[in-house]
């Protein structure tokens, strides 16, 4: 069992300010959090943000899909109304030290990422996932390959079916697996998925784990990841079973 488990904070988090805002990930760095994750979208003229949803509506007080606005009209939204979108590159460059999970939400977004990316300076500390297997195929392929991804659907049901009848596991080399314990009402998470990546080398990273119970449970049970909204909670958890970092930023 890995002496530390390693604690995202998922969008930043939602204790003091909403997802996805500079304000939000400062305060998971204040906690002492060095993985932060986050979502990327490309606006009309390339430029990548940081912003889960398709449109601005759910987040912000504006509206319209993201790809069909300019950066100029997002840059006037307000996330709850106060925090701007952030720009990625304002992002990683807000957070020079912390290794950054960067969710590829779309197609058009790939390019304006690298780009990103590539001026910050940040390929070796970023972890790039899609729920998309041709996106993430694309971003391996376009990406730096000392690049970090996290195994996309179908290489978590190989993996997982791989498990169960014996077999190791048989990811790209720099691979992480985050997955959800369950999904569509099915363990996804289970002791031989675990013990076959743990003996493949391979992290495993269970997200979005807001319960205490379930933290502890995780922690107890030897993953080596957890994603969370609630960035004190994890903490605290972690603190109480001797799992809590500092964990080095580039290992």
């Amino acid at each position: 069992m890995a002496e530390t488990v390693r604690a995202y904070a998922h969008r930043g988090g939602t204790e003091v300010a909403p997802e996805n805002t500079l304000a939000s990930f400062a305060h998971a760095w204040s906690l002492g959090y060095v993985d932060l994750e986050t979502d990327v979208r490309a606006t009309r003229d390339g430029v990548a943000i940081v912003l889960h949803d398709a449109t601005l509506d759910r987040t912000t007080d504006r509206g319209g899909r993201v790809r069909d606005l300019t950066w100029s009209e997002v840059s006037r939204a307000r996330v709850g109304g106060v925090h701007p979108v952030p720009r990625l590159d304002e992002f990683l460059d807000a957070f020079p030290e912390a290794r950054v999970n960067l969710d590829l939400k779309d197609a058009t977004s790939l390019g304006p990422l690298a780009d990103a990316v590539a001026r910050t300076g940040a390929s070796r500390r970023v972890c790039v996932t899609s729920f998309s297997a041709r996106r993430l195929r694309a971003a391996r392929r376009t990406l730096p390959t000392h690049i970090t991804t996290s195994a996309h659907p179908p290489e978590v049901l190989r993996s997982l079916l791989r498990a169960r009848t014996g077999r190791g596991l048989n990811l790209p080399q720099g691979s992480r697996l985050q997955i959800p314990e369950f999904a569509a009402g099915r363990r996804l998470l289970d002791d031989r998925l675990l013990s076959a990546a743990h003996r493949a080398g391979i992290a495993v990273d269970v997200w979005t784990v807001n319960d205490r119970a379930d933290m502890e449970r995780l922690a107890d049970w030897g993953v080596d990841g957890i994603m969370t909204d609630r960035p004190s909670l994890l903490r605290e958890v972690l603190r109480e079973r001797g799992r809590w970092g500092p964990v080095a930023p580039h290992a």
